[in-house]
C-alpha cells in the first residue's frame, strides 16, 4: 500500500474552533434534521444517522441505492446552503479549482460503525474528499483500491482533519468503532463527521 492519506493532528482545530464549528453544524441540523438511511437491496437501517448541506446530498435507500439528491428525504426541502465555515475547510486543505457541492454530516453513537467502502458515487473522480471529526474519537481503517488489500488504523480525534486525494482518493476506508466519552464536545456524546465532496466534474 502507498503512503497513508493526509491526516492532521488533533490540534488542527483547537477547542474554541471546534465549538464554533459545532454551532454551525447544529444550525444545519435545525434546517435539515438527522435521519436514518437504509441499505440498498436489504433495506437494513444503517447504524449512523445523517444529513447534508450544499446543493447536493448523499443518500441511500432500499429502492434506488447510493446516489446524490437535491432535497432532504424527510422534509422534501432543498438541502441548506453550505455554511462558509464548512466550505472554508475545503479551500484551506485542497487546491482543487472547483468548490464542494455536498457536505455529508454523519452522526455516530457508541455502537455505530461504517464498513469498508469506496467513495465512488461522484463523477468528479479526481476531486479530493475532505473529512473533519467533531466529538468522540473514531477508529478509522483504510486499505487500498481492492477490498482485500491490507488495512491500517488511525484514531481520529475531535478536530482531526483527513484528506483523501490522488491515489488515496480511491482507497477503501471505514470506521470500526467509536470510543464513548473520549471527548466532551457533544453534550450527549457521540461523533459528527463532516465529509466534503465535489460531485460534478469540470466541463
Amino acid at each position: 500500500m502507498a503512503s497513508m492519506p493526509h491526516a492532521l493532528t488533533t490540534d488542527w482545530l483547537d477547542e474554541t474552533a471546534q465549538r464554533r464549528l459545532l454551532e454551525t453544524v447544529n444550525h444545519v441540523l435545525r434546517e435539515a434534521p438527522l435521519y436514518t438511511p437504509r441499505m440498498p437491496r436489504t433495506g437494513r437501517p444503517m447504524s449512523v444517522q445523517m444529513t447534508n448541506c450544499g446543493s447536493l446530498g448523499w443518500y441511500t435507500d432500499q429502492a434506488e441505492g447510493y446516489r446524490y439528491i437535491a432535497t432532504h428525504p424527510i422534509t422534501q426541502r432543498p438541502w441548506p446552503t453550505m455554511p462558509q465555515a464548512i466550505e472554508d475547510l475545503w479551500w484551506r486543505m485542497t487546491d482543487y479549482p472547483l468548490p464542494p457541492e455536498a457536505c455529508l454530516i454523519n452522526y455516530y453513537q457508541a455502537g455505530s460503525r461504517m464498513g469498508l467502502h469506496l467513495d465512488a458515487d461522484e463523477p468528479a473522480r479526481t476531486a479530493p474528499v475532505v473529512s473533519l471529526s467533531l466529538g468522540d474519537t473514531a477508529l478509522f481503517r483504510v486499505g487500498g483500491p481492492r477490498r482485500q488489500d491490507p488495512t491500517r488504523s488511525i484514531r481520529l480525534h475531535s478536530g482531526t482533519l483527513l484528506v483523501l486525494e490522488g491515489e488515496s482518493r480511491h482507497w477503501h476506508h471505514g470506521v470500526d468503532r467509536i470510543y464513548p466519552g473520549s471527548s466532551p464536545l457533544l453534550p450527549g456524546g457521540g461523533r459528527f463527521n463532516l465529509t466534503l465532496r465535489r460531485v460534478s466534474p469540470a466541463d
